[in-house]
């Protein structure tokens, strides 16, 4: 039986809040300059645990689609949001990406056929805003490779999130073992990159293998799976707008755990930000036109329910 939608709404958002704690974990407990090293780990084991659990392997023209899914949400995504961190100045790699829910709308005419309501584009602006006020730091001139990082990052999971929801996902294959499929390829694309820019493996302590653990459990395998079963069940503008709450979660770690300060108009910026989160639950259904809607009513609308992202 399906989850009720206000249940359904609270686990998908429990995804964006444990991608919220990735940088205070990252700099509190492990190595420092090892961005791909991190994201291998991240995507590798948790993807293979998976896997081991689903005991299900792609069939067909799955196993291209596994692979194009895996490299957009994943083995792209990954290594360009962490580019893009590194190279641009407080927090704009963050307030790009919330403009997801924009580029979804975007993609999800274009692929899915449907036109967005004038207040899923307003409410994703405000959405953007707020994120701004809440990350944005007194800084010099932008990157110019930062910030086509930051825009390719965002496209890739957009699109990866719009044709998901297209495809749906194989008759009888949960949600456990499509996002083993993603994780895994998406490591594999990782890998080489990984060793050939940052050569071996750091030497790990303790702390560090907790981190790494913490990575890949909870917010890796478990995230994506709860992200994944959300698309099933949601439209991709619906669990999209979800994803503010990510740098919301990362301001509250900082302001609990690491002593920063919230001002006033980083705190009005979270109230905007979360406003538009909650509103984004109750944007109007995407009207549909011409034959997208029954390649799309094929891919998604399958017997068992849920799936994907």
């Amino acid at each position: 039986m399906a989850a009720s939608r206000p249940a359904l709404i609270a686990l998908t958002s429990l995804a964006p809040i444990s991608w919220g704690t990735t940088y205070a974990v990252t700099t509190e407990f492990l190595p420092p300059d090892r961005p791909l090293f991190t994201a291998l780990v991240r995507a590798l084991p948790a993807g293979l645990l998976l896997l081991a659990f689903a005991r299900v392997l792609p069939r067909g023209a799955w196993w291209w689609k596994a692979a194009v899914l895996g490299a957009l949400n994943i083995g792209a995504f990954f290594p360009l949001l962490f580019l893009s961190a590194y190279r641009l100045p407080g927090g704009m790699a963050a307030v790009v990406g919330s403009a997801g829910p924009l580029f979804v709308a975007a993609l999800s005419a274009l692929l899915l056929g449907q036109r967005p309501s004038a207040r899923t584009l307003v409410t994703g602006a405000v959405a953007a805003f707020g994120v701004s006020l809440v990350v944005l730091r007194a800084a010099g001139a932008l990157d110019a490779l930062g910030v086509l990082a930051a825009v390719a990052a965002t496209a890739s999971m957009s699109t990866g999130t719009v044709l998901t929801k297209r495809w749906g996902r194989p008759e009888g294959v949960g949600p456990l073992a499509l996002t083993g499929w993603q994780l895994t390829a998406g490591g594999l694309l990782i890998a080489p990159l990984a060793f050939l820019v940052e050569g071996a493996p750091p030497a790990l302590d303790g702390r560090a293998v907790g981190g790494y653990l913490y990575l890949a459990l909870a917010n890796t395998a478990l995230a994506y799976w709860l992200w994944f079963r959300g698309i099933g069940h949601m439209t991709a503008t619906q669990v999209t707008f979800l994803g503010p709450l990510s740098p919301l979660t990362a301001a509250v770690v900082g302001w609990a755990a690491l002593g920063q300060a919230l001002t006033p108009v980083q705190l009005l910026g979270m109230a905007l930000a979360f406003g538009a989160t909650v509103a984004g639950q109750f944007v109007t259904r995407p009207r549909t036109e011409g034959h997208p809607v029954k390649a799309r009513s094929e891919a998604v609308v399958v017997p068992g329910g849920a799936l994907r992202r």
